[in-house]
């Protein structure tokens, strides 16, 4: 990811030129066309959407916004499109954990959209999102890392502060290994009312949680000859840190049921301590419209395990064009319009990292005079330098869809942490044989 950084540093300029090279041709016009979409769906994304009816006055053309869901209920209608071959539509929100599933749906962008474009996003962004020597989406300025938000003021309790260090050990101050975000949830939750942290505890989230714990722990999730390999003691510890929390009434009751939208309301209603979160919510959470913390929020770089490598999930949302649509240029002019350097400025404003070079330069002055905004494109910076993938298997979504009922279970005490992987461990094994990975 230090290949990330340094494009910033390196082409930021270079490709901001090159990037308005063919932007006069763009976005076009398509008088009477009409582009059915679908959407990934989240208060943290109606600013970009707000642009479409930009496109719309400038082309000519209509956007019929067919869903707008979470991801993982948007995964399964793309899904049952797939099955019943009703790809009938044009645009789809995308993501570098869910494209590998779709090998033969979306259209390959480099024909559509000018060789200058490419080029003005990030390099490995362009990599992440290039399948079988297609590129399949066009990212938007939404990479995801996810860095520890906190609330400023539990650390200035001089109070909290000594009744931490009498009962710990050592100073309480924002956590910088996964042990101390355990130990402070623990001290900070009085349940119902306030608890220590929480996490996403269903679907990809909770699978991808355990994944970067898992790495943390310096235990890996699928082995080099690509079988799974999580149920090991590194697995076990990075299991039994959900677990315990759980037991511990240090994270809310219904956790378990909780995805990115759960969350990111939880921590701005002021009722959570510490919050491991993506950087699209850094502007909800200080915005005083929104969130109760607002003016008491402190970000820093993700905590690391007892490996002492951090968490790093990561990814990247985008967009993609269908092989079946009707009008492929005009498909490809809206997504190209979600994502140029306009529509960035816009989401990258809002806290999201951005995946076009000239834009992470534009972030980074923007940031001078604010101390916030400064806070988190630094924390985000650094959060950067430790991201990696999911494991690169068509299956990974397959495989957390039957993976994440075995991690509840450990949760909820049903069965041990190991019982719980190696169960985990044998149906992941059959996804992967039956798809031939194995």
């Amino acid at each position: 990811m230090s290949r990330l950084l340094a494009g910033v540093a390196a082409g930021a300029i270079l490709c901001a030129w090159a990037g308005h090279a063919a932007a006069a041709e763009l976005p076009g016009k398509f008088e009477g066309v009409t582009v059915d979409a679908k959407l990934i769906g989240g208060q943290q994304y109606e600013a970009l959407y707000a642009r479409i009816a930009e496109w719309e006055r400038a082309t000519g053309a209509k956007v019929n916004v067919l869903s707008k869901k979470n991801h993982f209920e948007l995964d399964k209608e793309i899904k049952s499109d797939i099955a019943t071959g009703n790809i009938t539509w044009c645009v789809g929100s995308n993501h570098s954990s869910f494209a590998p599933q779709y090998p033969d749906v979306y259209t390959d962008l480099s024909a559509l959209i000018p060789k200058e474009e490419i080029e003005g996003f990030v390099p490995t962004n362009i990599e992440a999102s290039t399948l079988g020597g297609k590129l399949v989406m066009l990212p938007r300025a939404q990479f995801d890392v996810s860095a520890l938000y906190y609330q400023k003021s539990l650390y200035a309790d001089e109070a909290k502060k000594q009744a931490f260090k009498e009962k710990y050990g050592y100073e309480l101050a924002p956590p910088d290994t996964w042990q101390q975000v355990a130990d402070q949830a623990a001290f900070f939750s009085n349940p119902p009312d306030f608890y220590g942290t929480q996490f996403a505890g269903k679907e990809e989230a909770i699978n991808g949680r355990f994944y970067e714990m898992l790495v943390a722990e310096g235990g890996e999730y699928l082995d080099a000859d690509g079988k799974p390999a999580f149920n090991s003691e590194a697995g076990v510890r990075a299991l039994d840190w959900f677990v315990n929390l759980y037991k511990a009434k240090a994270v809310p009751a219904g956790t378990t049921n909780y995805l990115w939208d759960d969350l990111g309301q939880g921590f701005a209603s002021g009722t959570i301590a510490v919050n491991l979160d993506w950087p699209g919510w850094a502007s909800f959470f200080n915005d005083p419209k929104s969130s109760k913390i607002a003016g008491n929020v402190g970000v820093k770089v993700q905590p690391a395990g007892s490996s002492g490598k951090h968490t790093g999930w990561s990814g990247h949302h985008g967009f993609s064009v269908t092989e079946s649509c009707a009008n492929k240029e005009a498909a490809a002019s809206l997504i190209w319009f979600l994502t140029n350097e306009d529509s960035q400025k816009l989401e990258a404003s809002a806290g999201p990292l951005p995946t076009r070079t000239a834009v992470w330069e534009w972030a980074i002055n923007e940031a001078q005079n604010d101390a916030y905004k400064k806070e988190v494109l630094s924390a985000f910076q650094q959060a950067a330098q430790h991201a990696f993938p999911v494991p690169q298997t068509p299956s990974w979504i397959e495989i957390s869809n039957a993976v994440y009922p075995e991690l509840q279970a450990a949760i909820l005490g049903d069965k041990t942490s190991k019982q719980a992987l190696d169960d985990a461990a044998a149906k992941a094994t059959q996804i992967l044989e039956d798809a031939g990975e194995l």
